[in-house]
Protein backbone atom coordinates (compact mmCIF):
# COMPACT_ATOMS: atom_id res chain seq x y z
CA UNK A 1 0.00 0.00 0.00
CA UNK A 2 2.69 2.17 0.44
CA UNK A 3 4.66 1.69 -2.96
CA UNK A 4 1.04 2.36 -4.13
CA UNK A 5 0.56 5.83 -2.43
CA UNK A 6 3.96 6.70 -3.01
CA UNK A 7 3.46 6.35 -6.69
CA UNK A 8 0.05 8.50 -7.02
CA UNK A 9 2.24 10.71 -5.25
CA UNK A 10 4.49 11.17 -7.52
CA UNK A 11 2.05 11.21 -9.95
CA UNK A 12 0.59 14.47 -8.81
CA UNK A 13 4.17 15.75 -9.09
CA UNK A 14 4.34 15.39 -12.52
CA UNK A 15 1.03 16.15 -13.27
CA UNK A 16 1.80 19.69 -10.89
CA UNK A 17 4.98 20.02 -12.84
CA UNK A 18 3.33 19.13 -16.70
CA UNK A 19 1.13 22.12 -15.39
CA UNK A 20 3.32 24.40 -14.55
CA UNK A 21 5.43 23.87 -17.86
CA UNK A 22 2.33 24.16 -20.11
CA UNK A 23 1.19 27.23 -18.07
CA UNK A 24 4.92 29.03 -18.37
CA UNK A 25 4.32 28.13 -22.09
CA UNK A 26 1.66 29.99 -22.71
CA UNK A 27 2.60 32.94 -20.66
CA UNK A 28 5.42 32.73 -23.23
CA UNK A 29 3.48 32.71 -26.77
CA UNK A 30 0.31 34.63 -25.23
CA UNK A 31 2.21 37.64 -27.05
CA UNK A 32 2.61 36.39 -30.10
CA UNK A 33 -0.97 35.15 -29.46
CA UNK A 34 -3.02 37.60 -28.91
CA UNK A 35 -2.62 41.30 -29.89
CA UNK A 36 -0.69 43.61 -27.23
CA UNK A 37 -3.76 46.03 -25.82
CA UNK A 38 -0.70 48.72 -26.12
CA UNK A 39 0.21 47.97 -29.77
CA UNK A 40 -0.35 50.88 -32.36
CA UNK A 41 -2.76 49.78 -34.75
CA UNK A 42 -1.40 50.28 -38.46
CA UNK A 43 -2.61 53.93 -39.88
CA UNK A 44 -5.22 54.16 -42.34
CA UNK A 45 -3.89 55.64 -46.37
CA UNK A 46 -5.72 58.73 -45.06
CA UNK A 47 -3.75 58.83 -41.54
CA UNK A 48 -0.65 58.07 -43.55
CA UNK A 49 -1.40 61.09 -46.10
CA UNK A 50 -2.60 63.47 -43.48
CA UNK A 51 0.93 63.02 -41.72
CA UNK A 52 2.73 63.09 -44.55
CA UNK A 53 1.83 66.21 -46.11
CA UNK A 54 2.26 67.48 -42.39
CA UNK A 55 5.84 66.07 -42.52
CA UNK A 56 6.81 67.55 -45.93
CA UNK A 57 5.17 70.92 -45.33
CA UNK A 58 7.52 71.09 -42.02
CA UNK A 59 10.62 70.06 -43.92
CA UNK A 60 9.46 73.15 -46.36
CA UNK A 61 9.36 75.15 -43.84
CA UNK A 62 13.03 74.07 -42.79
CA UNK A 63 14.22 74.41 -46.39
CA UNK A 64 13.09 78.15 -46.20
CA UNK A 65 15.03 78.59 -42.96
CA UNK A 66 18.22 76.63 -44.12
CA UNK A 67 18.08 78.67 -47.24
CA UNK A 68 18.17 82.04 -45.28
CA UNK A 69 20.69 80.70 -43.06
CA UNK A 70 22.95 79.94 -46.19
CA UNK A 71 22.20 83.53 -47.26
CA UNK A 72 23.14 85.57 -43.88
CA UNK A 73 25.94 82.96 -43.20
CA UNK A 74 27.43 83.81 -46.96
CA UNK A 75 26.94 87.77 -46.63
CA UNK A 76 28.61 87.65 -42.68
CA UNK A 77 31.77 85.64 -44.12
CA UNK A 78 31.95 88.52 -46.95
CA UNK A 79 31.95 91.20 -44.11
CA UNK A 80 34.11 89.45 -41.66
CA UNK A 81 36.44 89.18 -44.87
CA UNK A 82 36.28 92.67 -45.48
CA UNK A 83 36.79 93.68 -42.02
CA UNK A 84 39.94 91.50 -41.92
CA UNK A 85 41.29 92.93 -44.95
CA UNK A 86 40.70 96.60 -43.72
CA UNK A 87 42.27 95.69 -40.21
CA UNK A 88 45.25 94.30 -42.24
CA UNK A 89 45.50 97.56 -44.18
CA UNK A 90 45.16 100.00 -40.74
CA UNK A 91 47.92 97.42 -39.61
CA UNK A 92 50.31 98.15 -42.27
CA UNK A 93 49.28 101.86 -41.79
CA UNK A 94 49.87 102.03 -38.38
CA UNK A 95 53.53 100.21 -39.33
CA UNK A 96 54.07 102.64 -41.75
CA UNK A 97 53.48 105.75 -39.34
CA UNK A 98 55.67 103.93 -36.73
CA UNK A 99 59.09 103.83 -39.47
CA UNK A 100 58.07 107.51 -39.73
CA UNK A 101 57.36 108.46 -36.26
CA UNK A 102 61.09 106.52 -35.97
CA UNK A 103 62.56 109.23 -38.71
CA UNK A 104 61.82 111.87 -36.72
CA UNK A 105 62.90 110.65 -33.66
CA UNK A 106 66.34 110.25 -35.06
CA UNK A 107 66.39 113.38 -37.02
CA UNK A 108 66.06 115.56 -33.53
CA UNK A 109 68.65 113.15 -31.85
CA UNK A 110 70.76 114.41 -35.02
CA UNK A 111 70.30 117.91 -34.21
CA UNK A 112 71.59 116.86 -30.86
CA UNK A 113 68.65 117.00 -29.30
CA UNK A 114 68.26 120.57 -29.09
CA UNK A 115 64.58 121.29 -30.12
CA UNK A 116 64.41 123.63 -32.93
CA UNK A 117 62.92 126.42 -31.11
CA UNK A 118 66.20 126.76 -28.96
CA UNK A 119 68.32 126.36 -32.43
CA UNK A 120 66.33 129.26 -33.92
CA UNK A 121 66.97 131.29 -31.44
CA UNK A 122 70.81 130.34 -31.70
CA UNK A 123 71.18 131.65 -35.02
CA UNK A 124 72.73 134.70 -36.02
CA UNK A 125 71.93 134.22 -39.61
CA UNK A 126 68.50 136.29 -40.46
CA UNK A 127 67.78 134.09 -43.91
CA UNK A 128 68.30 130.88 -41.67
CA UNK A 129 66.71 132.06 -38.92
CA UNK A 130 63.73 132.55 -41.45
CA UNK A 131 64.27 128.83 -43.74
CA UNK A 132 64.67 127.24 -39.59
CA UNK A 133 61.40 128.84 -38.85
CA UNK A 134 59.72 127.60 -41.71
CA UNK A 135 61.23 124.11 -41.27
CA UNK A 136 60.02 124.67 -37.40
CA UNK A 137 56.62 125.15 -38.08
CA UNK A 138 56.63 122.03 -41.04
CA UNK A 139 58.35 119.94 -38.22
CA UNK A 140 55.57 120.62 -35.69
CA UNK A 141 53.03 120.01 -38.20
CA UNK A 142 54.35 116.70 -39.49
CA UNK A 143 55.09 115.62 -35.51
CA UNK A 144 50.95 116.99 -34.89
CA UNK A 145 50.13 115.18 -37.94
CA UNK A 146 52.22 112.16 -37.02
CA UNK A 147 50.40 112.03 -33.71
CA UNK A 148 46.83 112.45 -35.24
CA UNK A 149 47.48 109.84 -37.74
CA UNK A 150 48.68 107.49 -35.46
CA UNK A 151 46.02 107.58 -32.60
CA UNK A 152 43.16 107.13 -35.57
CA UNK A 153 45.03 103.97 -37.51
CA UNK A 154 45.23 102.24 -33.93
CA UNK A 155 41.35 103.48 -33.16
CA UNK A 156 40.33 102.13 -36.54
CA UNK A 157 42.59 98.51 -35.95
CA UNK A 158 40.91 98.15 -32.80
CA UNK A 159 37.38 98.73 -34.11
CA UNK A 160 37.90 96.75 -37.17
CA UNK A 161 39.15 93.91 -35.33
CA UNK A 162 36.49 94.24 -33.19
CA UNK A 163 33.42 94.16 -35.58
CA UNK A 164 35.33 90.84 -37.07
CA UNK A 165 35.49 88.99 -33.77
CA UNK A 166 31.29 90.25 -33.62
CA UNK A 167 31.25 89.05 -37.50
CA UNK A 168 32.48 85.73 -36.93
CA UNK A 169 30.06 85.41 -33.68
CA UNK A 170 26.98 85.59 -35.63
CA UNK A 171 28.55 83.67 -38.72
CA UNK A 172 28.72 81.05 -36.34
CA UNK A 173 25.49 80.93 -34.74
CA UNK A 174 24.41 81.34 -38.21
CA UNK A 175 25.43 78.28 -39.18
CA UNK A 176 24.69 76.52 -35.91
CA UNK A 177 20.84 77.57 -37.15
CA UNK A 178 21.60 76.47 -40.53
CA UNK A 179 22.59 73.16 -39.33
CA UNK A 180 19.75 72.53 -37.12
CA UNK A 181 17.34 73.33 -39.55
CA UNK A 182 19.14 70.84 -41.96
CA UNK A 183 18.62 67.83 -39.26
CA UNK A 184 15.00 68.55 -38.72
CA UNK A 185 14.93 68.82 -42.99
CA UNK A 186 16.46 65.30 -43.26
CA UNK A 187 14.34 64.11 -39.99
CA UNK A 188 11.19 65.36 -41.80
CA UNK A 189 11.73 63.77 -44.93
CA UNK A 190 12.97 60.40 -43.68
CA UNK A 191 9.96 59.84 -41.29
CA UNK A 192 7.57 60.45 -44.67
CA UNK A 193 9.44 58.35 -46.89
CA UNK A 194 9.46 55.56 -44.03
CA UNK A 195 5.62 55.70 -43.73
CA UNK A 196 5.53 55.90 -47.77
CA UNK A 197 7.65 52.62 -47.49
CA UNK A 198 5.42 50.78 -45.28
CA UNK A 199 2.68 50.97 -47.57
CA UNK A 200 1.75 48.18 -49.59
CA UNK A 201 1.80 48.79 -53.49
CA UNK A 202 -1.73 49.19 -53.55
CA UNK A 203 -1.84 51.49 -50.91
CA UNK A 204 1.09 53.26 -51.73
CA UNK A 205 -0.94 53.74 -55.07
CA UNK A 206 -4.51 55.08 -53.23
CA UNK A 207 -2.00 57.17 -51.12
CA UNK A 208 -1.27 59.09 -54.98
CA UNK A 209 -5.39 59.31 -56.06
CA UNK A 210 -5.76 60.38 -52.53
CA UNK A 211 -3.10 63.64 -53.52
CA UNK A 212 -4.71 64.06 -56.82
CA UNK A 213 -8.12 64.00 -55.80
CA UNK A 214 -8.09 66.48 -52.71
CA UNK A 215 -5.64 68.50 -55.34
CA UNK A 216 -8.39 68.44 -57.37
CA UNK A 217 -11.38 69.37 -54.74
CA UNK A 218 -8.98 72.17 -53.81
CA UNK A 219 -8.69 73.16 -57.13
CA UNK A 220 -12.49 73.10 -58.05
CA UNK A 221 -13.43 75.41 -54.85
CA UNK A 222 -11.12 77.89 -55.71
CA UNK A 223 -12.32 78.17 -59.61
CA UNK A 224 -16.11 77.92 -58.11
CA UNK A 225 -15.63 81.17 -55.84
CA UNK A 226 -15.41 82.93 -59.64
CA UNK A 227 -12.05 84.28 -59.37
CA UNK A 228 -10.78 83.37 -62.96
CA UNK A 229 -13.90 86.17 -64.27
CA UNK A 230 -12.00 88.69 -61.99
CA UNK A 231 -8.89 87.96 -63.42
CA UNK A 232 -8.28 89.72 -67.05
CA UNK A 233 -4.64 90.91 -66.37
CA UNK A 234 -1.80 90.08 -69.14
CA UNK A 235 1.69 89.33 -68.31
CA UNK A 236 4.20 92.18 -68.30
CA UNK A 237 7.56 91.49 -70.55
CA UNK A 238 9.23 90.95 -67.86
CA UNK A 239 6.69 88.17 -66.15
CA UNK A 240 6.47 86.40 -69.66
CA UNK A 241 10.30 86.01 -69.44
CA UNK A 242 9.56 85.06 -65.88
CA UNK A 243 7.05 82.13 -66.81
CA UNK A 244 8.77 81.25 -69.96
CA UNK A 245 12.27 80.46 -67.93
CA UNK A 246 10.11 78.57 -65.17
CA UNK A 247 8.07 76.92 -67.67
CA UNK A 248 11.85 75.51 -69.55
CA UNK A 249 12.44 73.90 -66.18
CA UNK A 250 9.25 71.72 -66.31
CA UNK A 251 10.45 67.70 -65.18
CA UNK A 252 13.44 68.36 -63.31
CA UNK A 253 13.53 67.17 -59.68
CA UNK A 254 12.66 68.78 -56.53
CA UNK A 255 15.61 69.32 -54.39
CA UNK A 256 15.65 71.04 -51.21
CA UNK A 257 18.58 74.08 -50.65
CA UNK A 258 18.16 73.80 -54.85
CA UNK A 259 19.10 77.08 -57.15
CA UNK A 260 19.10 75.63 -60.95
CA UNK A 261 20.15 75.17 -63.07
CA UNK A 262 19.43 70.88 -63.03
CA UNK A 263 17.54 70.77 -59.78
CA UNK A 264 15.33 73.14 -57.90
CA UNK A 265 13.41 73.94 -54.55
CA UNK A 266 9.96 75.78 -54.76
CA UNK A 267 11.60 79.50 -53.79
CA UNK A 268 14.91 78.50 -55.92
CA UNK A 269 12.68 78.64 -59.01
CA UNK A 270 10.68 81.83 -58.29
CA UNK A 271 14.35 83.69 -57.86
CA UNK A 272 15.96 82.35 -60.78
CA UNK A 273 12.92 82.25 -62.85
CA UNK A 274 12.98 86.48 -62.30
CA UNK A 275 16.70 86.28 -62.25
CA UNK A 276 16.63 85.22 -65.93
CA UNK A 277 13.91 88.45 -66.24
CA UNK A 278 16.38 90.46 -65.38
CA UNK A 279 14.94 91.58 -61.63
CA UNK A 280 16.73 90.33 -58.54
CA UNK A 281 14.11 88.92 -55.51
CA UNK A 282 14.85 87.34 -52.43
CA UNK A 283 15.94 83.89 -52.06
CA UNK A 284 13.25 82.23 -50.08
CA UNK A 285 9.33 82.20 -50.14
CA UNK A 286 9.39 83.89 -47.14
CA UNK A 287 11.26 86.64 -47.89
CA UNK A 288 9.68 87.25 -50.92
CA UNK A 289 6.29 87.97 -49.39
CA UNK A 290 7.98 90.27 -47.27
CA UNK A 291 10.67 92.11 -49.58
CA UNK A 292 7.94 92.26 -52.87
CA UNK A 293 4.56 94.64 -52.99
CA UNK A 294 2.03 92.56 -52.12
CA UNK A 295 -1.25 92.22 -54.98
CA UNK A 296 -5.03 91.39 -54.57
CA UNK A 297 -5.83 88.25 -56.28
CA UNK A 298 -7.95 89.23 -58.66
CA UNK A 299 -5.63 91.72 -59.93
CA UNK A 300 -2.76 89.12 -60.17
CA UNK A 301 -1.39 88.75 -63.55
CA UNK A 302 1.20 85.66 -65.15
CA UNK A 303 4.52 86.06 -63.57
CA UNK A 304 3.23 87.29 -60.03
CA UNK A 305 4.50 85.23 -57.35
CA UNK A 306 1.27 82.99 -55.55
CA UNK A 307 2.87 82.34 -51.64
CA UNK A 308 0.89 79.57 -49.89
CA UNK A 309 0.46 78.33 -46.24
CA UNK A 310 0.00 80.40 -43.06
CA UNK A 311 3.67 79.97 -42.85
CA UNK A 312 4.48 81.41 -46.24
CA UNK A 313 6.20 77.90 -46.89
CA UNK A 314 5.54 77.58 -49.95
CA UNK A 315 5.55 79.43 -53.86
CA UNK A 316 4.80 79.29 -57.32
CA UNK A 317 4.68 81.20 -60.37
CA UNK A 318 1.08 82.30 -61.73
CA UNK A 319 1.22 81.09 -65.41
CA UNK A 320 -2.73 82.18 -66.34
CA UNK A 321 -5.82 80.32 -66.26
CA UNK A 322 -6.25 79.05 -62.86
CA UNK A 323 -2.66 77.40 -63.13
CA UNK A 324 0.66 77.84 -61.73
CA UNK A 325 4.47 76.33 -62.37
CA UNK A 326 5.84 75.43 -59.03
CA UNK A 327 8.36 73.02 -57.72
CA UNK A 328 6.20 70.75 -55.34
CA UNK A 329 8.55 68.70 -52.90
CA UNK A 330 10.73 65.80 -52.79
CA UNK A 331 10.35 63.20 -54.47
CA UNK A 332 8.25 65.61 -56.97
CA UNK A 333 9.53 67.43 -60.46
CA UNK A 334 9.09 71.00 -61.39
CA UNK A 335 5.15 70.73 -62.84
CA UNK A 336 1.96 72.67 -63.80
CA UNK A 337 -0.60 72.76 -61.18
CA UNK A 338 -4.12 74.51 -60.24
CA UNK A 339 -3.54 77.84 -58.53
CA UNK A 340 -6.00 77.04 -55.95
CA UNK A 341 -4.54 73.58 -55.16
CA UNK A 342 -3.39 74.92 -51.84
CA UNK A 343 -4.36 77.76 -49.21
CA UNK A 344 -3.03 81.01 -50.60
CA UNK A 345 -1.43 83.85 -48.39
CA UNK A 346 -0.64 86.13 -50.67
CA UNK A 347 0.18 87.32 -53.97
CA UNK A 348 3.51 89.38 -54.56
CA UNK A 349 4.49 91.51 -57.85
CA UNK A 350 8.65 91.47 -58.34
CA UNK A 351 8.27 94.06 -60.95
CA UNK A 352 5.09 96.22 -59.44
Amino acid sequence: MREFGGARAAGRRRRRGVAWAVAGLLALLAPLLVPSAGAEPKPTVEEVHARVERLYREAEAATDAYNEAAGKAERQREKAERLDRRAAAASRRLAGLKDEAGALARAQYRGGGVPLEARLLLSDDPEEFVDDLRLARKGQHAQRRLITEVTGARQRLDGYAEDAAGAYERLERTREAKGRAKEKIEERLAEAKELERRLRAEERERLRRLERQRARESQARWLDSGILAEIDAKATPAGRKALAYATDQLGKDYVWGAEGPDTFDCSGLTMRAWEAAGVRIPRTSQTQLAGLPRIDVREMRPGDLIIYHSDASHVGIYAGDGAIVHAPRPGRQVTVAGAGTMPIKAVVRPDA
